[in-house]
Protein backbone atom coordinates (compact mmCIF):
# COMPACT_ATOMS: atom_id res chain seq x y z
CA UNK A 1 0.00 0.00 0.00
CA UNK A 2 1.29 3.45 -0.88
CA UNK A 3 2.15 5.52 2.21
CA UNK A 4 0.03 8.59 2.83
CA UNK A 5 1.94 11.61 4.06
CA UNK A 6 0.86 14.72 2.18
CA UNK A 7 -1.40 14.82 -0.83
CA UNK A 8 -1.47 18.06 -2.75
CA UNK A 9 -3.66 18.00 -5.81
CA UNK A 10 -6.86 18.76 -7.60
CA UNK A 11 -9.99 18.93 -5.47
CA UNK A 12 -13.59 18.28 -6.44
CA UNK A 13 -16.84 18.56 -4.53
CA UNK A 14 -19.91 16.38 -4.29
CA UNK A 15 -22.38 18.35 -2.14
CA UNK A 16 -24.72 15.46 -1.35
CA UNK A 17 -25.39 13.95 2.07
CA UNK A 18 -25.76 10.24 2.87
CA UNK A 19 -24.07 8.91 -0.25
CA UNK A 20 -24.17 5.16 0.17
CA UNK A 21 -21.75 2.57 -1.13
CA UNK A 22 -24.17 1.45 -3.86
CA UNK A 23 -24.10 4.97 -5.28
CA UNK A 24 -20.30 5.06 -5.04
CA UNK A 25 -20.06 1.71 -6.87
CA UNK A 26 -23.26 -0.08 -7.96
CA UNK A 27 -23.44 -3.73 -6.90
CA UNK A 28 -23.44 -5.02 -10.48
CA UNK A 29 -19.78 -3.99 -10.79
CA UNK A 30 -18.65 -5.95 -7.74
CA UNK A 31 -18.14 -9.27 -9.51
CA UNK A 32 -14.39 -8.80 -9.77
CA UNK A 33 -11.62 -9.48 -7.30
CA UNK A 34 -9.38 -7.02 -9.13
CA UNK A 35 -9.17 -3.39 -8.07
CA UNK A 36 -8.02 -2.27 -11.50
CA UNK A 37 -10.56 -0.58 -13.73
CA UNK A 38 -13.15 0.06 -11.04
CA UNK A 39 -12.47 3.80 -11.23
CA UNK A 40 -14.32 3.81 -14.56
CA UNK A 41 -17.44 2.71 -12.68
CA UNK A 42 -17.13 5.15 -9.76
CA UNK A 43 -20.53 6.84 -9.32
CA UNK A 44 -21.54 5.02 -12.50
CA UNK A 45 -25.26 5.77 -12.35
CA UNK A 46 -24.59 9.46 -11.73
CA UNK A 47 -21.77 9.78 -14.29
CA UNK A 48 -23.30 8.01 -17.28
CA UNK A 49 -26.55 7.85 -19.22
CA UNK A 50 -28.03 4.39 -19.87
CA UNK A 51 -26.35 4.38 -23.31
CA UNK A 52 -22.93 4.86 -21.62
CA UNK A 53 -22.42 8.49 -22.61
CA UNK A 54 -21.04 10.83 -19.96
CA UNK A 55 -23.35 13.21 -18.16
CA UNK A 56 -21.62 16.50 -18.74
CA UNK A 57 -22.94 18.06 -15.53
CA UNK A 58 -21.49 15.44 -13.17
CA UNK A 59 -18.42 16.75 -11.35
CA UNK A 60 -16.06 13.88 -12.21
CA UNK A 61 -16.84 14.37 -15.90
CA UNK A 62 -15.95 18.06 -15.81
CA UNK A 63 -12.39 19.39 -16.14
CA UNK A 64 -12.17 20.22 -12.41
CA UNK A 65 -13.11 16.66 -11.43
CA UNK A 66 -11.28 14.41 -13.87
CA UNK A 67 -7.95 14.65 -12.03
CA UNK A 68 -9.32 14.96 -8.50
CA UNK A 69 -7.24 13.47 -5.70
CA UNK A 70 -9.32 15.09 -2.94
CA UNK A 71 -13.11 14.92 -2.72
CA UNK A 72 -15.10 17.16 -0.38
CA UNK A 73 -18.65 16.12 0.43
CA UNK A 74 -21.40 16.19 3.06
CA UNK A 75 -22.15 14.00 6.08
CA UNK A 76 -22.42 10.23 6.29
CA UNK A 77 -20.41 9.56 3.15
CA UNK A 78 -20.06 5.82 2.49
CA UNK A 79 -23.07 4.74 4.51
CA UNK A 80 -24.94 1.54 3.68
CA UNK A 81 -23.47 -1.87 3.05
CA UNK A 82 -19.87 -2.74 3.83
CA UNK A 83 -18.52 -3.14 0.31
CA UNK A 84 -14.80 -2.62 0.04
CA UNK A 85 -15.15 -2.37 -3.74
CA UNK A 86 -16.50 1.17 -3.26
CA UNK A 87 -13.16 2.24 -1.79
CA UNK A 88 -11.31 0.34 -4.53
CA UNK A 89 -13.22 2.40 -7.11
CA UNK A 90 -12.34 5.69 -5.40
CA UNK A 91 -8.69 4.69 -5.16
CA UNK A 92 -8.51 3.44 -8.75
CA UNK A 93 -9.99 6.75 -9.94
CA UNK A 94 -7.20 8.56 -8.08
CA UNK A 95 -8.94 9.81 -4.94
CA UNK A 96 -6.46 9.75 -2.03
CA UNK A 97 -8.40 11.80 0.56
CA UNK A 98 -12.05 12.33 1.38
CA UNK A 99 -13.23 15.28 3.45
CA UNK A 100 -16.65 15.20 5.11
CA UNK A 101 -18.29 15.84 8.49
CA UNK A 102 -18.81 12.09 8.96
CA UNK A 103 -18.42 8.72 7.25
CA UNK A 104 -20.04 5.33 7.40
CA UNK A 105 -17.95 3.52 10.03
CA UNK A 106 -17.19 0.36 8.03
CA UNK A 107 -16.51 2.46 4.94
CA UNK A 108 -13.99 4.59 6.89
CA UNK A 109 -12.23 1.42 8.06
CA UNK A 110 -12.10 0.15 4.48
CA UNK A 111 -10.61 3.48 3.38
CA UNK A 112 -7.73 3.14 5.82
CA UNK A 113 -7.12 -0.48 4.74
CA UNK A 114 -6.72 0.77 1.17
CA UNK A 115 -4.63 3.91 1.73
CA UNK A 116 -7.45 6.45 1.37
CA UNK A 117 -7.60 9.00 4.19
CA UNK A 118 -11.08 9.90 5.51
CA UNK A 119 -10.79 13.38 7.06
CA UNK A 120 -13.55 14.57 9.36
CA UNK A 121 -14.03 18.35 9.40
CA UNK A 122 -16.97 20.31 10.85
CA UNK A 123 -19.99 20.74 8.56
CA UNK A 124 -19.50 24.51 8.29
CA UNK A 125 -15.87 24.04 7.18
CA UNK A 126 -16.92 21.47 4.56
CA UNK A 127 -19.60 23.88 3.38
CA UNK A 128 -17.05 26.70 3.06
CA UNK A 129 -14.63 24.45 1.14
CA UNK A 130 -17.42 23.35 -1.18
CA UNK A 131 -18.31 26.99 -1.90
CA UNK A 132 -14.66 27.78 -2.66
CA UNK A 133 -14.14 24.79 -4.94
CA UNK A 134 -17.44 24.20 -6.75
CA UNK A 135 -17.23 24.74 -10.49
CA UNK A 136 -13.69 26.13 -10.44
CA UNK A 137 -11.15 24.38 -12.64
CA UNK A 138 -7.62 23.93 -11.30
CA UNK A 139 -8.39 24.22 -7.58
CA UNK A 140 -5.55 22.72 -5.56
CA UNK A 141 -5.75 21.65 -1.93
CA UNK A 142 -3.44 19.84 0.43
CA UNK A 143 -4.08 17.17 3.04
CA UNK A 144 -1.11 16.67 5.36
CA UNK A 145 -1.36 13.61 7.60
CA UNK A 146 2.00 14.30 9.27
CA UNK A 147 0.78 17.68 10.52
CA UNK A 148 -2.91 16.68 10.60
CA UNK A 149 -4.06 19.70 8.65
CA UNK A 150 -5.99 20.50 5.49
CA UNK A 151 -4.99 23.55 3.48
CA UNK A 152 -7.86 24.98 1.47
CA UNK A 153 -7.58 26.65 -1.92
CA UNK A 154 -7.33 30.08 -0.25
CA UNK A 155 -4.45 28.98 2.00
CA UNK A 156 -6.52 28.69 5.17
CA UNK A 157 -5.63 25.69 7.30
CA UNK A 158 -7.97 23.38 9.18
CA UNK A 159 -6.80 20.94 11.84
CA UNK A 160 -8.11 17.39 12.00
CA UNK A 161 -7.20 14.42 14.15
CA UNK A 162 -6.77 10.76 13.38
CA UNK A 163 -6.29 7.97 15.89
CA UNK A 164 -2.59 7.25 16.38
CA UNK A 165 -2.80 3.64 15.17
CA UNK A 166 -4.64 4.67 11.98
CA UNK A 167 -2.23 7.54 11.40
CA UNK A 168 0.79 5.24 11.73
CA UNK A 169 -0.67 2.60 9.41
CA UNK A 170 -1.29 5.22 6.70
CA UNK A 171 2.03 7.00 7.15
CA UNK A 172 3.88 3.70 6.80
CA UNK A 173 1.65 2.31 4.03
CA UNK A 174 0.80 -0.85 5.93
CA UNK A 175 -2.14 -3.02 4.94
CA UNK A 176 -3.48 -5.80 7.17
CA UNK A 177 -1.09 -8.39 5.75
CA UNK A 178 2.03 -6.25 6.13
CA UNK A 179 0.97 -5.37 9.69
CA UNK A 180 0.68 -9.07 10.48
CA UNK A 181 4.02 -9.85 8.85
CA UNK A 182 5.72 -7.41 11.22
CA UNK A 183 5.17 -10.12 13.83
CA UNK A 184 6.50 -12.94 11.65
CA UNK A 185 9.18 -13.97 14.14
CA UNK A 186 6.72 -14.21 17.03
CA UNK A 187 4.23 -16.10 14.84
CA UNK A 188 6.91 -18.55 13.76
CA UNK A 189 7.97 -19.14 17.38
CA UNK A 190 4.34 -19.67 18.38
CA UNK A 191 3.79 -22.19 15.58
CA UNK A 192 6.99 -24.04 16.46
CA UNK A 193 5.97 -24.23 20.12
CA UNK A 194 2.50 -25.39 19.17
CA UNK A 195 3.81 -28.16 16.91
CA UNK A 196 6.18 -29.32 19.66
CA UNK A 197 3.42 -29.35 22.27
Amino acid sequence: MKPFRTVTGAAAVLPVAHIDTDQILPARYMKTLSREGLGRRLFNDWRYDPDGSEREEFVLNRPEGREAQILVTYENFGCGSSREHAVWALSDFGIRALIAPSFGSIFATNCVKNGVLPVRLPADVCEALIRDIAGVHGVVMSVDLDQEKVTGPDGRQYAFSVRTDIRNVLLEGLDDISRTLRHKKALTLFEMAREGG
